[in-house]
């Protein structure tokens, strides 16, 4: 058949493919040879070291993934003033020829805007807009919006639309290619702004957190290298899904962490039980720690010498006093406010001895005297030194000094349940709970001051408790956050009633929620059936509607659940993409034992490479996403917690193409 100009196009696109990959490779070999010569074109040790760290960073940013589009889009300018006539390619980063021409945009530069803002209402200058279909790195087609013309897809995009459901095994990808125009303006969000995503499922607000993260270090890269982007998530599992998002853009130094291991100060070597935890979680534990250690301060009751072997100096009472209080006002942290005292009492030494000798006295002098015994002796009396973790221990084993610091903010049984029945003999021999290490953060908040990011992104923010709240807010008391979550996915015994009142503990009141409805993910079918659910689930959120009409539901009712559900999954894996069992907790095991009879192998939720099965406990699906779903017995989910229906409501929308349901027991009334 003869060539077509589609024909000569697609060519000309894998030409350009070609071109620009063999370009981003000459750039990293260029990078790895200053990284190997470094030493040697450096001034000295230091900037070597700084050199080398430099350009090691800049070799991993530079890595290039077959299998990944280097570039997604191109735009075609006609009417523009700065760029009339030009076509960009748009892609995950920038590539530039010998020359110092550009290749590819990256997807965050301010022209590439334009790919996910224009329309036909607002062109933006760009004449076409061209989406690239691949297939394993290697173009197989394009499509074209002539938007000069009127011609706009929106979501009927074909190559939008595969993109989006294309099946997948493993951790989560980026949606830099299929990004929509609300979920773009938050990603694009200047820095200084705070930001809370109110997102149903599958409206793509894990994404947003994450892309918005890429999109500030590329905009404010030295700034934010220095006090660096942390990324919070609610457990592990959910940290290693989307472990490779970031670094599949570039961004190589992006910090990840869950809540327990923000605050891991001690091992949890203890559970408590829900009401426990739950009043040790209470934002009152915050004045409770804070009377229990500035209680200790005392007034000085006598006044001090100091002999230096030559002379002897003397501070009065009244003068000590005044020290004392003086720190106390200024609110510095505890242990800055003890050595705030010592400095203060060494300079008042300090002048009695110029006043004295006519002269300064040397650094010496100034060391000997803060460290001499009787102002030792003086600060430990008024203003003891003390640890997080001696603190929180004085106050879980002794009675009476959590009675004082409680008194007129907890009652009697409050306080019957924070207290050890049977302590240990010491802090250091003390069983710690997560809840406790929670307490250990904040009493370690008072005494110094915590390192504090240049932006945090949370993620499933509705089950922060108020003192984890506050552990984050002491990492980002002078940046910005993005806060992602959904008020109906609440299932801790704490979790959120409303966004302002967790904005609030996060030191950040002023922040504006901004609802996402729209899901490009979970299927209809599936979203309408778990919308089932929000009535009774107390919370004022608005339902989820789903752009996809595609996918499936089933909901069976099986005798034998374990054969049910290898005979599902057999089922399933005769379609794409990876399959998660989901069943209550003390479920996991027999079903994970009935699938490996079978033959079937399945991976963990600690480890989801190499196998499409992957069999999740209910209480660890959150933030997961699998192709097909087999949810076993919803009662038992429902059951086994006290927030079961929210818990039931998080497992049902993990599915982007097909849900089945299994169920011998009645379905939770909600779903009938």
């Amino acid at each position: 058949m003869p060539a077509t100009d589609l024909d000569t196009d697609l060519t000309a696109e894998r030409a350009h493919l070609t071109v620009s990959r063999a370009a981003l490779r000459r750039m990293r070999q260029r990078a790895e040879q200053l990284y190997a010569t470094g030493d040697t074109v450096a001034g000295d040790a230091y900037t070597a070291e700084q050199l080398g760290r430099h350009m090691a960073r800049r070799v991993a940013e530079l890595a290039d993934h077959p299998d990944t589009p280097l570039f997604f889009g191109r735009l075609d300018f006609g009417d523009h003033p700065d760029h009339r006539g030009r076509a960009y390619h748009v892609g995950r980063r920038h590539v530039t020829d010998d020359l110092g021409e550009p290749l590819v945009l990256d997807w965050r530069a301010p022209i590439s805007r334009s790919f996910y803002r224009a329309s036909v209402k607002d062109p933006q200058g760009v004449a076409t807009r061209r989406r690239f279909g691949f297939q394993q790195g290697e173009i197989t087609s394009f499509e074209d919006e002539h938007l000069s013309r009127g011609e706009e897809l929106g979501t009927a995009s074909r190559i939008l639309t595969a993109e989006i459901e294309r099946p997948r095994v493993g951790p989560m990808r980026d949606i830099v290619a299929t990004i929509q125009p609300e979920q773009d303006e938050l990603v694009r969000a200047e820095l200084d702004a705070s930001i809370c995503v109110q997102g149903a499922p599958g409206t793509g607000k894990t994404a947003v957190g994450l892309h918005r993260a890429a999109f500030l270090l590329y905009l404010h890269r030295e700034r934010l290298r220095r006090s660096g982007v942390l990324i919070v998530g609610p457990n592990r599992a959910f940290l290693a899904y989307i472990a490779g998002v970031l670094p599949a853009l570039g961004e190589v130094e992006v910090a990840q962490s869950t809540v327990e291991d923000l605050v891991a100060r001690v091992p949890v070597r203890a559970v408590d039980d829900t009401a426990t935890a739950t009043a040790k979680h209470d934002a009152r534990m915050a004045e409770v720690l804070r009377r229990a250690l500035y209680g200790r301060i005392r007034k000085p009751e006598q006044p001090i010498t100091v002999s230096d072997g030559s002379y002897r100096w003397r501070l009065g009472q009244e003068v000590l006093r005044r020290v004392v209080d003086e720190a106390r006002r200024e609110g510095l942290p505890y242990g800055t406010g003890r050595e705030r005292v010592r400095a203060r009492v060494v300079s008042l030494l300090q002048r009695q001895a110029e006043a004295r000798r006519a002269e300064s006295p040397g650094d010496a002098w100034l060391r000997r005297m803060g460290r001499s015994r009787p102002v030792t002796e003086f600060l430990d009396a008024t203003w003891p030194a003390v640890t997080p973790e001696g603190l929180v221990f004085e106050l879980l084993a002794d009675a009476q000094t959590l009675a004082n610091a409680a008194d007129g903010l907890l009652d009697a049984d409050e306080q019957a349940l924070l207290r050890w029945p049977r302590p240990a003999r010491t802090a250091k021999a003390a069983r710690w709970s997560a809840a406790d290490a929670i307490l250990i953060d904040e009493a370690a908040g008072l005494i110094e001051r915590s390192p504090s990011f240049g932006h945090v992104v949370v993620d499933e923010a509705q089950d922060l408790s108020p003192m984890q709240c506050r552990a984050i807010a002491r990492r980002s008391e002078h940046a910005s956050i993005t806060l992602l979550g959904d008020l109906a996915q609440g299932t801790a015994p704490w979790a959120a009633a409303d966004w302002p009142t967790l904005l609030g503990h996060l030191g950040k009141p002023a922040t504006a929620v901004v609802p996402l409805t729209v899901g490009f993910r979970v299927p209809a079918a599936v979203v309408a059936f778990a919308n089932r659910l929000l009535p009774a689930l107390a919370v004022d959120v608005p339902a989820a509607r789903s752009l996809r009409r595609d996918g499936g539901l089933e909901i069976r009712t099986a005798a034998e659940l374990p054969a049910a559900t290898v005979a599902q999954v057999r089922a399933a894996l005769d379609h794409e993409g990876s399959v998660g069992v989901i069943a209550a907790d003390a479920r996991v095991e027999q079903l994970r034992a009935a699938l490996h009879a079978d033959g079937i192998a399945t991976a963990t939720v600690e480890d989801m490479a190499g196998e499409r099965v992957t069999v999740v406990p209910a209480s660890a699906v959150k933030g997961l996403e699998y192709d097909q779903v087999v949810v076993v017995e919803p009662a038992e989910i429902v059951a086994a917690e006290p927030r079961g229906l929210h818990r039931l409501y998080v497992v049902l929308t993990r599915a982007v193409s097909r849900l089945t349901v299994l169920h011998a027991d009645p379905l939770p009334a909600p779903l009938g």
